[in-house]
């Protein structure tokens, strides 16, 4: 029983790294992201690049979104980057939302 509080603890802890971190996020962004799809997350309308807070980006799971850029989708091509920036890189995207 004395083990129960810690157990519990643990699990909270890897719950909320598992949501990952906007402000993490915003690093990886700025990084990795922002020089096709804008500072803003607007994208480029005139290379097709989505602006990444319209309802249709937003409606994806966060599988979804991960997979677009960790495996790329078409359009775009695949970034590299760990499970954790990309956890991160999602709840970013997410505050973009209009």
């Amino acid at each position: 029983m004395r083990f129960l509080p810690v157990c519990v603890v643990l699990l909270a802890l890897g719950a909320v790294q598992a949501f990952g971190s906007a402000a993490d996020g915003k690093t990886v962004y700025d990084a990795k992201c922002k020089i096709c799809h804008k500072a803003d997350g607007s994208g480029m309308p005139v290379m097709k690049m989505r602006a990444l807070g319209s309802a249709e980006v937003q409606a994806k799971s966060d599988a979804d979104l991960k997979k677009d850029f960790t495996a790329g989708n078409g359009k775009m091509k695949a970034i590299v980057v760990t499970d954790p920036q990309a956890a991160d890189l999602v709840a970013y995207i997410r505050t973009l939302k209009k």
